[in-house]
């Protein structure tokens, strides 16, 4: 399942189909930025039991060959890469938004998860079943909650969250604040207290765009 989004996006209108909390009925919400950060619970984070496993890696859900680090890959090339055998991918171009970086080798690139495994778990993900926890390692119905970034700016990023971490380039940090934030939302995830302090930092210099989701 390749997900059409045709070059880089560096502005992003993150369209909220629904923040939550809100009815249970509701599928998705739309709001401001800084109305959904207010949005988001605060919870105290806990990683007991965490293991990265807990989380299948990487799936090829529509079983074309391709899991889905190369989804992403082909997704999101600037210049669109050959797709050989086995998923080889050859000629492409990609950019790595975090560190306004161009990339020609795929071997210098990581799928980041926008809000990663061990910071979900810590606030929702430690109840889920393992098949929503492959989903949510997996994740190719939303553009945000995975990006191809460079390698070593991921190593960098590790587990953190808002509060300790945000991309080298400066000019990413809106972006990057309504990714996470529609990231939380989308899979119905809390925030801890100083997680939500940055956010609302950082959100309050950021343009108060629409953000909009589906629930996944």
């Amino acid at each position: 399942m390749r997900r059409g989004l045709g070059g880089v996006v560096v502005v992003v209108v993150v369209v909220l189909a629904a923040v939550w909390p809100s009815p249970a009925w509701a599928a998705s919400y739309s709001a401001p930025l800084r109305t959904a950060v207010a949005s988001i619970s605060v919870a105290a984070e806990n990683r007991t039991g965490y293991q990265r496993s807990l989380f299948p890696l990487w799936a090829d859900a529509d079983g074309d060959g391709c899991n889905t680090r190369y989804e992403i890959l082909i997704a999101e090339a600037t210049v669109k890469p050959t797709v050989g055998g086995g998923c080889k991918l050859t000629g492409g171009r990609w950019y790595s938004y975090y560190d306004n970086a161009y990339h020609t080798v795929v071997s210098e690139l990581d799928i980041d998860h926008m809000v990663p495994l061990a910071e979900a778990w810590d606030s929702g993900a430690r109840s889920w079943t393992t098949a929503r926890r492959k989903a949510y390692a997996n994740d190719l119905g939303d553009p945000r909650p995975l990006a191809a970034v460079t390698d070593t700016v991921n190593q960098d990023k590790g587990d953190q969250d808002p509060a300790r971490w945000l991309p080298p380039d400066k000019a990413a940090t809106c972006r990057y604040v309504q990714e996470w934030v529609a990231t939380k939302i989308r899979w119905k995830l809390t925030v801890d207290a100083a997680e939500k302090s940055a956010l609302t930092r950082l959100a309050a210099s950021c343009p108060n765009a629409t953000l909009t989701v589906s629930y996944a």
